[in-house]
């Protein structure tokens, strides 16, 4: 039985969403506020976090950053922020979904299920080996020769997507849609930005391609070196 983390400091909706999800067959405990939500994160490692921004103490933003840095448990935020800068931060943030209030329980059920689905093909791959860059799914280390490398959610998550497609090209919308969930729109910027840091900490350029190579309007291509 999944076991969900519920952040939410409504007690209306937090009273109708953990009614919904035990009738969906999940476990949940709640949290009211931003720093209960860290604690239980830590204390019970639930199997996925839903969490909502609007907290009493601290803004979910802020939780969802500090939970990053402890932990990478799957993240599904659930807000009445629409904005797309405001989601596409989230994202970037670490966030593994968004979805905006108000919303079904069979929709936010089918949300939780594709965010495990995805943990769970990820923990049960095997490493992957290309031309002195080595990706650890299981751990989520990364190493370049031997050397370890320290990269961020969305930078791993990044690689990790182009290298399941290894010599293939991947276009920067797909990329959106399978490292951002974002297959309805957002900015290919995105994608260039975390290009560029991933780049940067695998020691190449656009430049100087070692792993990383665009291919002009279409998109990139993972590659062991020549």
């Amino acid at each position: 039985m999944p076991q969900v983390l519920l952040v939410e400091d409504d007690a209306a909706i937090r009273v109708a969403l953990t009614r919904s999800l035990h009738e969906q067959g999940h476990a949940v405990s709640s949290a009211v506020s931003g720093m209960a939500a860290l604690g239980a994160a830590v204390a019970q490692k639930p199997d996925v976090v839903l969490l909502d921004l609007g907290l009493p103490d601290i803004d979910g933003a802020d939780v969802l950053s500090m939970l990053r840095a402890v932990s990478d448990v799957p993240v599904i935020v659930a807000t009445a922020r629409d904005d797309e800068a405001e989601i596409v931060r989230m994202l970037d943030l670490g966030a593994d979904d968004y979805v905006i209030k108000p919303f079904t329980a069979a929709q936010l059920n089918a949300r939780i299920r594709a965010v495990l689905r995805r943990t769970d093909r990820g923990e049960a791959e095997e490493p992957i080996e290309l031309g002195g860059l080595h990706i650890d799914t299981r751990s989520r280390e990364v190493t370049v020769d031997g050397e370890p490398v320290d990269l961020a959610r969305k930078e791993f998550d990044l690689l990790l997507a182009l290298a399941r497609r290894a010599g293939e090209v991947v276009t920067k919308r797909d990329l959106l849609a399978e490292v951002w969930q974002l297959a309805w729109g957002g900015s290919d910027r995105t994608v260039d930005v975390h290009l560029s840091w991933l780049r940067r900490k695998l020691g190449e350029s656009a430049k100087q391609p070692r792993f990383l190579h665009s291919v002009r309007g279409v998109g990139v291509r993972l590659a062991a070196p020549e």
